[in-house]
């Protein structure tokens, strides 16, 4: 029996046996490495004090879980040779996407890599088994190997996008708590608190970014540089505008209170512009249904009559 017209089942059958036999012995000594490693993770906690790792020893077993399919997407992206400058634009990229870890760019490039070589081999076998080294073979293969390097990218952006949008949408509304909060007598760092607590319920992308800013307050760094990473790791523009004017505010001394209240009157500006853009686009964006489906529709029951009635008499004559 042949397979694909020139390789025979026979021949394959020992390849086949041997690639699973190694895949085996490959998973038996990764799962027993595995268990020495943790095994000495635990002597090395019971031997050491309990320190803050130690008290979030549930999360990090939990997350122990994909530590080794990081570590192989992590290897796969490291492969990759980056300029300082394309590194730190995809470190930006992936914390606006909500992945703040070190680790979180190798790993984006090695799942891109994967990505690319799931969709790349599969269709480079069945193109070449079913039509040969032809130009439409070649023309289906860059298109399978355009879709597995571009697939993360897309990816990416969505998350980028929907984080984004979140951000957006509940900024205002804790911008004015943090207004209410700060005139009301309590500092930026006890105002954020405040928010982040008030609002964790239903704006937790944006309570996240503001409690990492205070936590890193808390830990004792400058106020300017605490909010220049706000603005960067969010990459909203009304985020990076919010915290110039807090930045320029601390610098010379102004009232933050009152540089809040500006900015929290922009934004209501131009969220009350937004809807009312939206609603000028509405009309435009309405011909295309009303052209498509809604006038056919009223065509045939107005005029339809009228030409049932003029084919009978012109029968008739």
């Amino acid at each position: 029996m042949n397979l694909f017209g020139f390789v025979s089942a026979d021949t394959l059958a020992p390849i086949f046996v041997f690639a699973a036999i190694v895949a085996g012995v490959f998973w038996l000594m990764s799962m027993i490495s595995k268990r020495n490693s943790l095994a000495e993770d635990r002597l090395d906690r019971i031997g050491r004090p309990k320190s803050l790792v130690d008290l979030e020893l549930s999360n990090a077993e939990s997350r122990a879980r994909f530590a080794g399919l990081k570590d192989v997407f992590s290897n796969l992206g490291a492969m990759q040779p980056q300029s300082d400058l394309e590194r730190n634009s995809l470190k930006v990229k992936m914390a606006n996407a909500g992945f703040r870890s070190e680790s979180a760019p190798t790993v984006y490039q090695g799942l891109c890599l994967v990505c690319l070589g799931v969709c790349l081999v599969p269709a480079l076998i069945a193109c070449i088994a079913a039509y040969g080294f032809t130009l439409s073979a070649l023309w289906k293969i860059g298109l399978a190997a355009c879709v597995g390097f571009y697939l993360p990218k897309i990816a990416l952006a969505l998350l980028i996008n929907d984080r984004k949008q979140q951000i957006f949408l509940t900024l205002p509304d804790a911008l004015d708590l943090l207004v209410v909060c700060v005139e009301s007598g309590l500092g930026l760092d006890a105002g954020l608190r405040k928010v982040t607590e008030e609002m964790k319920d239903h704006a937790k992308v944006m309570c996240e970014e503001l409690s990492l800013a205070n936590l890193q307050l808390q830990m004792g760094r400058p106020r300017r540089e605490v909010l220049h990473d706000l603005g960067v790791r969010t990459g909203v523009d009304d985020v990076k505008s919010l915290a110039a004017i807090l930045i320029q505010a601390d610098r010379f001394g102004a009232s933050i209170a009152q540089a809040l209240r500006v900015q929290s009157d922009a934004m209501r500006t131009k969220r009350r512009q937004i809807a009312e853009e939206k609603a000028a686009k509405t009309a435009v964006k309405l011909i295309f249904p009303l052209v498509l489906f809604i006038f056919p529709a009223i065509f045939v029951v107005l005029v339809g009559p009228a030409a049932i009635l003029i084919q009978k008499n012109l029968l008739s004559k």
